[in-house]
């Protein structure tokens, strides 16, 4: 065979590597790329309500100084009346309405009032900003200031259609219209609420207690986890019944266990006093969720106890995917329970704890719940959540909730970045 046989040229080469390279996306795998993107649209539409806009009315809210009234959009109220008891015909009576601006703090332009009229009522007075067409009652009444009340008399005579037909004058509602604006769905946005919050003498004390009731509960529940998956990674009489008695504190309600931990902990009839001061171990009762820095401790313990149940089903379920052929030819080589442990074990676990520790610290930092039922953010244990519901709700300036809200996710994003940015990689993440 010759070298020209043997040997293909440069160009040839290139022909047989265009030849087999594949070709471009055909028609059907464009109708594939459609109906992938048509199955996932439900998926991201959910994703789109529940989560990014939420999201953004949060920071929509955070640049504007609304109070919890101003959610609800300025309108004219009316009620609507008939004044006097008429039982014959000739008699007087007054339709009176009862007008007035539903906000205190801003004004209605161009308000106006439909109503029908009953049939049976002779109208002898009427106001001038009123006018009669068939039985269509409109009244043009003006433009309205923050507060406005008034009420809207019409001097009537009943006839005998009217009490033939015992027509009840609230039946048909009236129609009140007029144009008011709202600040929440203005371009005037504002720093005040972000200003107010740093500007806040317990700002930084609220931050530190966060931190520390996150970090400290986090750490703390991976630790317990870990204990008890190394206990119940062993084969024993009453494994089952044990594993399953340690999942109680997670999935029990925590209304009911916060319950419990309030009263046993009580300082005149709880019962855990009792007991310390019958063992003579204190000379008082102890105020545990009364007193600075006591309240943190407790309901960061409370956090540990409560949810160890995770971290000890995770690492449990990693610990017994290990080949014990590892620990067999440790033992053979006289390692301590110690060294399998921190050799052996612990290289094999730090990429579920790496998991674990981001989502324990994610939902610890957002956890409102727990501290609300246990001291309601009283003695020292307010937390920016708890800061967002006094806020919001307590004092009513949910512009001021928001802006901590969003604090709160800058905090956690900025946690995230750090997390992931020097996270290595060898644990999968």
């Amino acid at each position: 065979m010759s070298m020209s046989e043997t040997q293909t040229s440069p160009a040839g080469k290139k022909a047989k590597m265009n030849a087999s390279a594949p070709p471009g996306a055909g028609p059907l795998a464009k109708r594939e790329a459609r109906l992938a993107w048509g199955l996932l649209m439900p998926t991201l539409l959910s994703v789109a309500l529940v989560i990014v806009l939420p999201l953004l009315a949060i920071f929509w809210i955070s640049a504007k100084p609304i109070s919890l009234a101003d959610l609800r959009p300025t309108t004219p109220g009316v009620y609507e009346r008939l004044k006097g008891k008429p039982k014959v015909v000739g008699d007087s009576a007054i339709v009176e309405y009862r007008l007035k601006n539903s906000s205190q703090e801003k004004p209605i332009t161009s308000v106006t009032m439909k109503d029908q009229w009953p049939v049976g009522l002779t109208i002898s007075d009427l106001d001038a900003r009123c006018a009669l067409t068939g039985q269509e009652l409109t009244c043009v009444l003006g433009d309205w200031e923050p507060g406005h009340r008034e009420n809207l008399h019409i001097n009537v005579v009943v006839e005998q259609a009217f009490l033939d037909a015992g027509t009840n004058i609230r039946k048909t509602e009236p129609e009140m219209k007029g144009t008011a604006t709202s600040e929440l769905f203005s371009f005037n946005f504002t720093l005040k609420n972000f200003i107010a919050v740093f500007d806040s003498s317990e700002f930084l004390e609220v931050l530190w207690v966060t931190i520390f009731y996150t970090v400290v509960g986090t750490i703390g529940a991976l630790l317990v986890g870990m204990m008890a998956a190394l206990i119940l990674n062993h084969n024993f009489a009453g494994q089952g019944i044990l594993r399953g008695l340690f999942l109680f504190p997670y999935v029990a309600p925590v209304i009911a266990v916060a319950f419990t931990w309030v009263t046993l902990l009580d300082p005149f009839s709880g019962s855990f006093n009792a007991l310390l001061l019958q063992m003579e171990l204190i000379d008082a009762p102890i105020n545990f969720f009364g007193e600075r820095p006591l309240a943190l401790f407790t309901v960061t313990v409370f956090e540990i106890w409560r949810y160890f149940p995770l971290s000890f089903l995770f690492i449990l379920a990693r610990m017994q995917s290990i080949d014990t052929d590892m620990y067999e030819a440790a033992d053979m080589d006289g390692a301590s329970p110690f060294q399998k442990f921190y050799y052996l074990s612990l290289p094999q676990l730090m990429g579920i704890l790496s998991v674990l520790f981001l989502l324990r610290f994610i939902w610890t930092f957002n956890k409102f719940d727990d501290i609300f039922l246990l001291t309601g953010g009283n003695a020292g244990t307010r937390t920016l959540t708890v800061n967002v519901y006094e806020q919001a709700f307590a004092i009513s300036n949910i512009g001021a909730g928001a802006a901590v809200a969003v604090v709160i996710f800058a905090c956690l994003l900025g946690f995230s970045f750090f997390f992931f940015r020097f996270m290595s990689r060898e644990e999968g993440l």
